[in-house]
Formats: structure tokens, C-alpha cells, sequence
């Protein structure tokens, strides 16, 4: 897990090339004046979901993990809280881990909570089960998804 601010994040590019593809075009496009959905950077490999989404209590969010992508959170127009717990502390997921959607749920609430503010992002790999969007009323939200 690596919060930091959008303006820092570029450091962490050398983790992968397609992070550095991620914050090149993240640099020349300002998202919040892009339609909502998918937005598409390099095809499957480094995609944004430009969402809207009613945040919610701790309580109700699960732990999420992917194997195959690496998520980048970051809120656009207001803060979001996001919850973290390593995997290796988790014990068994709610159901199979699904492959094609690259996803599992996790029912623990998380052991740290974060704030994440407009102008910073939120970096979740696949040892990090994170559990986004708490908070109050809606917010909009890039997530971006990068293929390891």
C-alpha cells in the first residue's frame, strides 16, 4: 500500500512501466472534466474507471483484493476514507477467488483507516486487501487498474 500525493506518484513508476504510462497520461488529462466510465489508456493493461458512487459506513465495506491488477484509488472532488489490512492476515475469503473478475471479498473490517484527499492517490496491490468509498454522500472517483 503507497498513499501519496498525484504530484509524488510518478516516483513510484519505476515499480512498473505501466504505472509510468498511468501518471504520463494522468499529467496531460484532467478527469474530472472526463465522461464517467472506462477510460481506456492502454487497453486491458492500464484502464481508468471514472465512477460517481455513494459512499458508505466501514461497517458495511469489505476487504477487496486482485491478483492481476494493481489498483490506484484516488478521489476527485471530495476526500474518501479507505481501509487496509495485509492479506496474509486475512483468513479465508467469502467465496472462491474469481479469477475473471479479479476479485475477492474479505468480511474483517480493515485494521488501518486512511484519508485520502483530491490531489493525493491511494495504491493497493495484490498483498493489500483495501476497502474503499467510506465515508458520507457521493463521490467521484478515478480507479485506475494497472495489469501486473
Amino acid at each position: 500500500m503507497i498513499q501519496c500525493t498525484l504530484a509524488d506518484a510518478g516516483r513510484y513508476a519505476t515499480l512498473s512501466p505501466r504505472l509510468k504510462t498511468l501518471f504520463d497520461f494522468l499529467k496531460t488529462h484532467d478527469l474530472r472534466q472526463m465522461p464517467l466510465g472506462r477510460i481506456e489508456v492502454d487497453g486491458d493493461a492500464v484502464f481508468i474507471n471514472n465512477v460517481e458512487c455513494d459512499l458508505i459506513s466501514h461497517e458495511e465495506q469489505k476487504l477487496e483484493v486482485h491478483r492481476r491488477y494493481i489498483d490506484v484509488h484516488i478521489p476527485l472532488d471530495r476526500s474518501e476514507i479507505i481501509g487496509w489490512s495485509p492479506l496474509s492476515a486475512l483468513g479465508e475469503s467469502e467465496k472462491p477467488f474469481d479469477e475473471t473478475a479479479d476479485f475477492a471479498l474479505y468480511p474483517q473490517l480493515a485494521q488501518v483507516y486512511t484519508n485520502v484527499t483530491p490531489g493525493q492517490c491511494f495504491f493497493a496491490f495484490p498483498e493489500d486487501a483495501h476497502a474503499p468509498v467510506i465515508g458520507f454522500g457521493k463521490l467521484r472517483k478515478a480507479i485506475c487498474k494497472v495489469l501486473i
